[in-house]
């Protein structure tokens, strides 16, 4: 755990100076050290040596890695929504899907897609350094465009979605929703866009398409959702029970 040696002694009474606070009109209010938070909570824990290797690869293939606040988030919601299947869109070097292998039990299936070949055989690499049986990943290099729908649908506990190409994403929204399960998750990484979906002056079309996705889950009625500031954002959307559930 990074920061291991730090004491808690002296801690009490600080919580509430680092919470956001709210005007009178009952808006909220960033406070100076909110980002120092979200800095530490990135830092906040260690990554394995095969998860150091994957970064590597990925940085020198020029891909897009989950940061390790995202990835750690992604190990537990494997971990503890009894996940059996997953699918993630968006593979790169496979750091994200460590982390989801980490928390998978082992007789559950992660499938990753991925357009890319050579960022597929980085993740390949990874996965079998990591002693991850092949029977454990199903790995597809394609275009997710046209792999979703040849999925089956309402069978997977998990789908993980990457807005590294937002307006590819916004794309397969209906796609990615139909696979899930009526007690599955779907989760967005990079939501936030590189931070530039909260600020309305942004209308570039990455940013645009981001914000469009966000809004057409949020405003469907057919999820509860909740966007998490982790890395770039992490938007988490569960299928809301049907009357006849």
């Amino acid at each position: 755990m990074a920061g291991g040696a730090t004491s808690f002694g002296g801690q009490t009474g600080r919580c509430r100076r680092h919470r956001a606070a709210v005007d009178e009109k009952g808006t909220t209010v960033i406070s100076a050290s909110k980002s120092a938070s979200w800095s530490y909570t990135e830092d906040f824990l260690d990554e394995p040596e095969e998860i150091d290797l994957s970064r590597a690869r990925a940085q020198e293939l020029g891909c897009r890695a989950v940061s390790p606040g995202t990835g750690a988030l992604l190990r537990m919601l494997s971990r503890t929504v009894g996940v059996k299947t997953a699918v993630e869109v968006g593979t790169g070097a496979g750091v994200s899907g460590l982390y989801l292998l980490a928390g998978l039990p082992a007789s559950a299936v992660l499938t990753t897609i991925d357009i890319e070949a050579e960022h597929l055989a980085a993740a390949r690499a990874a996965f079998a350094e990591a002693d991850h049986r092949p029977n454990h990943v199903r790995v597809i290099h394609g275009d997710a465009r046209d792999v979703l729908p040849r999925l089956a649908e309402a069978t997977y506990d998990l789908v993980v979605l990457d807005l590294d190409r937002p307006e590819t994403a916004l794309e397969l929204a209906d796609a990615a929703t139909a696979l899930l399960r009526p007690h599955g998750l779907l989760v967005v990484l990079d939501a936030l866009h590189f931070d530039r979906v909260p600020d309305p002056a942004r209308r570039d079309p990455g940013t645009v398409a981001a914000r469009d996705l966000l809004h057409l889950l949020s405003d469907s009625g057919r999820f509860d959702i909740s966007l998490v500031p982790t890395g770039d954002g992490v938007l988490l959307a569960a299928p809301l029970p049907s009357r006849r559930d």
